[in-house]
């Protein structure tokens, strides 16, 4: 029991009490927090409430799918419950409820409070990490995550953009019983088990670059790339009819943007009528893109696993997947695969409309943090 760092349990949404099988499947506890992953078909209204009842002791967050990370891998339809335990782990949830108008400043005081208070209370465990959910269609996960970096300090922070399965209508977050939209809610968590926050993705960026020359950021809108109506230059560049370009194009020819030294993956959302592309992640006028393309993406996450437990395997690993990796694994009939790994890690999560890694907004990528076995003496 002492080697338990995440109790995981999983219910259909179609349950008739979800939340009393949640509970009884979790076990005793008692627990530090309760992170919540839920398919938008649930009864969404009735959850918050049944949760706030069933984990009275317990602060619950989190927030709707687009797709489940359950224990056969990629699921749908389902409620996902991941629990940390208090012997091992200490949690502060921080709700921002109005992500058009929320106050840096105020964000930044009350994440340096809230780490302050939880090495006050166990000064003696040494590790410690933010997971953030934000609602995915707020278009402000940029703002929120370049907000938080001051306040974070060294503190690793990755997340994920709450989802509506593929609809993309609706988007909530789960805190105090209330599913909220257009809010987030932060984890802040100090442990005495090593952690690693990670990132995967498995593009590389090719010669073909391309310049936005007219763009409306505040809507994550693309007008025109290079001079020419984006979807039709977009297109060009892949040597394909803008009438063929769809989800599965845009899972799987991304385009990429160097910050810091590294590319990171912007993907594409959707093609207007008008010939716009909307993205999920920021964009601007002037910005370079460069293509991508794609290496195996079950040998990549394989790899990328095996890189995690190279000195000691990871005990569970809490993860946030693009919706755009599923598509790709759906569309190459990779999915059996992808779960398998993703079942042979012990990892738990959702699916995404876009994720967060440190001080960035990302998409089309696996952000996580694997949880490694505590110290043998006594807490």
């Amino acid at each position: 029991m002492d080697q338990l760092v995440l109790s995981v349990a999983q219910v259909s949404a179609q349950d008739k009490n979800p939340a009393a099988t949640l509970r009884a499947e979790l076990g005793e506890g008692p627990f530090a927090l309760v992170l919540v992953f839920v398919s938008p078909q649930a009864d969404l209204q009735t959850l918050g409430p049944a949760l706030q009842h069933s984990f009275p002791a317990t602060p619950v967050i989190g927030c709707t799918t687009a797709g489940e990370i359950t224990s056969a891998g990629y699921d749908e339809g389902m409620i996902v419950a991941a629990a940390l335990p208090a012997l091992h782990f200490r949690a502060a949830p921080l709700l921002i409820a109005d992500l058009s108008r929320f106050d840096a400043q105020a964000v930044i005081s009350d994440l340096i409070r809230a780490r302050g208070a939880l090495a006050r209370e166990r000064p003696d465990w040494e590790h410690e990490f933010a997971f953030l959910m934000v609602d995915g269609l707020s278009t402000k996960e940029d703002a929120l995550t370049s907000a938080m970096a001051s306040g974070l300090g060294a503190m690793p922070l990755f997340g994920g953009s709450a989802a509506d399965g593929t609809r993309f209508l609706e988007t909530f977050v789960l805190h105090g019983g209330r599913m909220l939209r257009n809010a987030a809610v932060l984890a802040v968590v100090r442990t005495r088990c090593p952690v690693r926050v990670f990132k995967f993705d498995h593009f590389r960026p090719t010669q073909t670059r391309m310049v936005v020359t007219s763009a409306d950021p505040a809507r994550r809108i693309v007008h025109s790339i290079n001079a020419e109506p984006a979807a039709q230059e977009y297109a060009r560049l892949l040597g394909k009819d803008p009438a063929q370009l769809n989800p599965f194009t845009f899972a799987a020819h991304p385009v990429v943007v160097r910050i810091g030294g590294r590319h990171h993956v912007r993907s594409i959302r959707q093609v207007e009528e008008n010939g716009d592309l909307v993205f999920y992640s920021a964009i601007d006028d002037g910005l370079v893109l460069t293509l991508a393309e794609p290496l195996d993406m079950v040998q990549h996450l394989a790899r990328e696993f095996e890189g995690l437990g190279e000195a000691e395997a990871p005990l569970a690993i809490l993860a946030c997947d693009c919706v755009l990796r599923r598509m790709e694994a759906q569309e190459k009939q990779l999915s059996v695969q992808v779960s398998e790994i993703l079942r042979q890690n012990r990892v738990a999560g959702f699916s995404t409309y876009g994720e967060q890694f440190n001080a960035m907004h990302v998409n089309q990528t696996l952000t996580g943090v694997a949880l490694y076995a505590p110290p043998a003496t006594a807490p």
